[in-house]
């Protein structure tokens, strides 16, 4: 258990895990943290965060001075509403901050006393959970009145006047309807960001900017359908909408571009059928969105918020068929909520399509003997890198253009090398590289423009970002072993 190890031996635990992290990440993260999530009061030995109830109303600032470290940095907070592809677990959604601080000290080399996982607990809609005896949370169900409203409130409010304005709070899996509206009440307000929404959001353009390398057209001249029309999927495809402004279209030209389809069908204004459609027609329904877009030959797929086998081979195949290198993202968490798997997605194209996943999937093989090494699109490549410019900087409100920043420079570290092997990301070997030169990009881009507030500007951001990275290295205790310069050697005896 790696986190034994952790609590035996925190320096030791990150030396472990920086010395083989493509082999020890899907075992601290997704897809393992997952299913620990799932048996999280099964597995349970001390807690590892805090855990505020609603009926702490009113004592949330107590509640923050007992945590033992008074110089944190970055918070991760979740409801547990929505956790990956599994749903409402509540408290025991505990498991996905801790993951996701883990990563923060992992990749990004932030000191982990600054780090801080919550869990705010107000209640579950989960029935198996309220019948079980080792859940660990309020035994009823959740609580959506103004009361949740106010708990968040005064949560925000107490992390602030104990840490500091400039304190980093990250929201992890909300749900939904509650995801989209935090953020919007936050963002000017705090130092926050949605990593679902945003971080999902950056990790996904990265790959688009890798694959159009491949494919030799920009990113304007292709259209994009979205199957799911959730957080990932809604902030995927604004951020998609801000590259192509970006590169000359109008939003109204870019927004052209995007299609999406939810469990009803087609995105539009106004719909007169809400009755929820069998997926068997849904799956119909992507299939000809595909053959409706033939002209243009040219079509994204994202799946990112509809769990399980979405991505029929019906689908995959047309895909092989009207496009020279059809582009397929499935983005669902864990490892076995992926709408298809990476073999499914090379073997029915003929080795053709670029793809990526959430959690990871082995390298494939195909029946001529190519191999293909699959691309991992998790965010673990943007919010540590983010974390820590946005920390050292002292940004006050993160703008979406940070995460745009932060997807151009996740792109531009792919070699051609790397993308000639069907990657779309940098190996995950070199992570811990990879956050450093981010956050050294996205430092140089908040003070260009006019976002830090931590002064004196530092001169040369690289040095400056790599002279905080937590060292993970033991001290040697043997003296220094030298020679003296121009001294004879002794005579023979």
């Amino acid at each position: 258990n790696p986190h034994s190890l952790l609590e035996r031996n925190e320096k030791l635990f990150y030396r472990v895990l920086m010395e083989d992290i493509e082999d020890l990440m899907p075992i601290v993260y997704t897809p393992t943290v997952g299913l620990a999530c799932t048996q999280y009061g099964h597995i349970f030995r001390r807690p590892k965060g805090l855990f505020i109830s609603i009926l702490d109303r009113g004592h949330i600032r107590t509640i923050l001075d007992n945590w033992p470290e008074n110089n944190v940095a970055a918070v991760v907070v979740t409801d547990g509403e929505r956790i990956l592809g599994l749903g409402d677990l509540g408290v025991f959604g505990m498991g996905i901050p801790v993951g996701k601080l883990c990563l923060y000290t992992a990749c990004a080399g932030i000191r982990p006393e600054r780090c801080l996982p919550v869990v705010i607990d107000v209640g579950t809609d989960n029935e198996t959970l309220l019948k079980d005896p080792f859940y660990m949370g309020l035994y009823q169900k959740r609580d959506r009145s103004q009361l949740y409203d106010d708990l968040i409130d005064e949560f925000m409010e107490a992390v602030v006047d104990k840490y500091g304005q400039d304190t980093l709070i990250q929201f992890e899996d909300f749900g939904n309807h509650n995801a989209f509206r935090l953020m919007r009440k936050y963002r000017e307000k705090y130092c926050t960001f949605n990593d679902d929404i945003q971080g999902t959001a950056a990790v996904a353009l990265a790959g688009l900017l890798a694959a159009q390398r491949a494919i030799g057209k920009p990113i304007t001249e292709h259209k994009v359908l979205f199957c799911g029309a959730g957080e990932a999927a809604l902030g995927i495809a604004n951020l998609i909408t801000m590259s192509m402004v970006e590169k000359g279209l109008t939003q109204t030209e870019a927004r052209k571009k995007i299609w999406m389809f939810d469990k009803y069908g087609l995105l539009v204004k106004v719909r007169t059928q809400f009755t929820e459609r069998s997926l068997a027609l849904f799956h119909f329904s992507c299939v000809c969105k595909v053959h409706d877009t033939k002209q243009t030959r040219s079509v994204y797929i994202f799946l990112c918020v509809h769990p399980g086998r979405l991505f029929t081979h019906d689908v995959l195949k047309k895909m092989g068929t009207l496009n020279k290198r059809p582009i397929v993202f499935a983005l669902s968490n864990p490892t076995n909520k992926a709408e298809c798997t990476a073999e499914e997605a090379y073997t029915l194209t003929d080795g053709r399509c670029l793809f990526a996943s959430g959690s990871p999937f082995d390298p494939v093989t195909l029946a001529d003997g190519r191999v293909f090494t699959p691309g991992q699109g998790n965010n673990a490549y943007i919010f540590p890198g983010v974390a820590l410019a946005v920390i050292l900087s002292g940004v006050r409100h993160i703008s979406d253009t940070v995460f745009l920043e932060a997807a151009k420079t996740l792109a531009d570290q792919l070699t051609d090398e790397e993308l000639a092997e069907g990657r779309l990301y940098p190996p995950l070997s070199n992570i811990r590289e990879v956050s450093l030169q981010m956050a050294v990009k996205v430092v140089q881009f908040v003070y260009a423009n006019n976002m830090a507030f931590r002064y004196p500007e530092p001169k040369d951001k690289d040095k400056f970002v790599r002279s905080t990275v937590w060292n993970i290295n033991y001290d040697s205790f043997l003296p220094d072993i030298y020679e003296w310069k121009g001294m004879n050697p002794p005579p023979d005896h």
